[in-house]
This record gives C-alpha cells, structure tokens and sequence, in this order.
C-alpha cells in the first residue's frame, strides 16, 4: 500500500514540477500572487516538486524529500487560497483547496509512516566502492 501511495504522491509532484517548467501560464500567477522573487521561486519549487516527487516515486528517502513538498504545500495554500476564506467564505475555500488539503494529509502519512530507502542500504554500491 505504502509503495502505491509513494507512486501516487510522486505522479502529481512530477507532473506539476514539469508543468510550472512548460507553462509559461504559471509566470503570470506567481506574479500576481505577489511571490517575492517571482520566477526564481517558480524555478525552484519545479525543481524540488520534480526532483523530491522523482525520490518519492523511487521510494527513496520518502520522509526527507516529503518536508520540501509540505512546506511548498502550505505555502500554496497561504498565497493562492487563504484569500478565500474572506472573500467568498469558508465552503469556497474548503472546495478550492481540497486538492491541496489532501496532498498535506498524505505527505504528513508519508513522513510518519513511511521511511524510504536509501543509496547506502544498496549492497551493489557498498561492492563498489570497496
């Protein structure tokens, strides 16, 4: 199950990682979120949504590679749906942030439960360096 949840998790980080590289749709919205630093954030947080969703995936350090992702997590939330709640009311909010709510929730299982590989466990690599 736990291997599964790691394939899931990682599919929607890679493909947002990738998604914010193509899209030049995503440039706009990080301006007019008001990110300091723009692209360089949108940069980065495709970066680390590709590089720690491709570790999930592989089941390969799952628990640290799940804290970046948590935190871009929150951050979505506060700079594109906090607004929501004044402005349109809670339910608005709830409905537009459920898909990020459920990601938290299974990064937060992720890192409690599921501990990940990792490259010195590989007894082919231990062979080769000696």
């Amino acid at each position: 199950m736990a291997t599964w949840l790691c394939y899931a998790v990682g599919y929607v980080f890679i493909t947002s990682g990738v998604m914010k590289l193509i899209n030049t749709d995503f440039r706009a919205t990080f301006h007019s979120l008001g990110v300091p630093f723009p692209e360089t954030t949108l940069f980065l947080v495709a970066i680390i949504e590709l590089g720690c969703g491709a570790l999930i995936a592989g089941g390969m350090y799952v628990r640290k590679a799940s804290i970046p992702l948590l935190v871009i997590m929150v951050a979505a939330i506060y700079y594109s749906k906090l607004a929501l709640i004044a402005e349109d009311g809670f339910l608005s909010f709830a409905f537009q942030a459920r898909l990020d709510i459920v990601l938290l929730i299974l990064l937060l299982l992720l890192i409690k439960h599921v501990p990940g590989k990792s490259f010195r466990g590989n007894s082919d690599i231990n062979r080769l360096s000696t």
